[in-house]
């Protein structure tokens, strides 16, 4: 067996190293202790220091305990432990180049909140500079809230993430009411005969008084299918936060979530604690960040659900970007199926925040002919326009109807 390099001993710089790398990590939100580190330590003693990938990897399975902590914890290595392209990013930063026309490249997911805490030192320590003051006629400007409220979810820092929870949790959801079959007692509507023979009867039948009764109405079931695979893993955990603020300010809402296989969350969300609640989740469902399988996690829902949640004019909600793995015969016809069992199927897509979105894919043809309503669901505003729309009967701008125009020119 080889013996360890000094580098690698506790007492030498990689030890270190994996403590300030420790604590990259917990400033930009993931939970690293004190126990994590000595176990990170551990690891690299017991595993070696060979390529990248394997010390990658054995840093990997001790700090990440979460899958949407993949994200952060791949960023902060790429940027800590001196990447090739950093270095490049450094030089390229301080020469005097002219500027070049491309369009500037979208910052990758959790890139903004581990650079922040990477160099948030550096950025504290710097001298403070003389400023100008101005003033500025903001009449016209966007407020830092507006900002917010418009900024995908992918590209948002720790901060802004934590601010988009608690604007998410102060959300207001309408009082949609539906009819029911069902009656209640009321002092005007329709006849109740039946109420009138009780009362005479029990007055002895000496004086029949007319009694009403009117239809009952209730809030609607919500039923909420996420999908929780690789391609929509930026968006789970603040997906996840959305379901719970949606479970604690409505009586029913179901939660599922499917990427592989369908996995009912509705117990798990009722925890008034979001963090217990999401932790419940985490322990619950087995396929985080896997493939995707929307016509076998529709099947299952419409075997073993539709007849428990679907009822009273349940509205569903089906978060997904519709690229299906597997074949898209079976997913038009359990799409057909869950639109007939429900009042109104709402499609909430994130690819719709690109200006340039056609239905390409074979799965967003095979289900954008069954669903009532198309909406982007990658920021704040989109999610209070879907809040707001729930007690409306229909919105043009969510017509699926125009996508699928579109989708027949591009195909012609």
């Amino acid at each position: 067996m080889k013996s360890m390099p000094d580098t690698a001993r506790p007492d030498g710089r990689i030890a270190d190293n994996i403590v300030y790398f420790a604590r990259t990590l917990r400033k930009a939100g993931m939970r690293v202790g004190p126990a994590s580190v000595k176990d990170a330590i551990e690891a690299v003693l017991a595993a070696g220091i060979g390529s990248r990938d394997d010390f990658y990897w054995t840093l990997h399975a001790v700090f990440v305990s979460r899958h949407e902590d993949h994200a952060v914890f791949d960023e902060a290595f790429r940027l800590f432990w001196r990447s090739r392209e950093l270095i490049e990013k450094m030089i390229a930063m301080f020469s005097p180049v002219a500027p070049g026309n491309r369009e500037k490249a979208k910052p990758r997911a959790a890139e903004t909140r581990v650079g922040q805490a990477l160099f948030e030192g550096q950025q504290k320590n710097r001298p403070p500079r003389e400023t100008l003051e101005y003033d500025v006629d903001a009449r016209f400007t966007v407020s830092a809230d507006e900002v917010l409220r418009a900024k995908d979810f992918a590209q948002m820092d720790a901060a802004e993430i934590a601010e988009a929870k608690r604007a998410i949790a102060a959300l207001r959801l309408p009082l949609d009411m539906t009819r029911t079959r069902r009656f209640k007692p009321h002092h005007r509507g329709r006849i109740d005969p039946r109420a009138m023979m009780r009362a005479a009867a029990r007055s002895g039948g000496g004086l029949i008084l007319p009694e009403f009764r009117t239809p009952r109405e209730i809030q609607a079931p919500l039923v909420v299918l996420a999908d929780i695979s690789g391609s929509m893993s930026q968006y789970t955990r603040i997906f996840l936060h959305f379901l719970h603020a949606l479970t604690e300010k409505r009586r029913r809402v179901h939660t599922f979530v499917f990427g592989t296989r369908l996995t009912n969350l509705t117990r798990q969300m009722r925890h008034r604690d979001p963090d217990e609640a999401l932790a419940d989740c985490s322990a619950a469902v087995r396929d985080w960040s896997g493939g995707t399988r929307i016509g076998e996690a529709l099947h299952d829902l419409n075997l073993l659900w539709s007849r428990r949640v679907l009822g009273q004019g349940a509205i569903v909600l089906l978060i997904t970007d519709g690229l299906e793995r597997d074949q898209v015969g079976d997913l038009s016809k359990e799409m057909e199926r869950l639109r007939k069992s429900c009042r109104r199927l709402i499609w909430l897509n994130p690819l719709l925040r690109f200006d340039g979105f056609e239905p390409r894919a074979r799965g967003v043809k095979a289900m954008l002919p069954h669903v009532d309503e198309f909406r982007p669901v990658h920021n704040l505003n989109a999610l209070s326009d879907l809040c707001a729309s729930l007690d409306k009967s229909n919105d043009r701008d969510a017509d699926p109807r125009r996508w699928m125009r579109a989708g027949e020119t591009y195909a012609a």
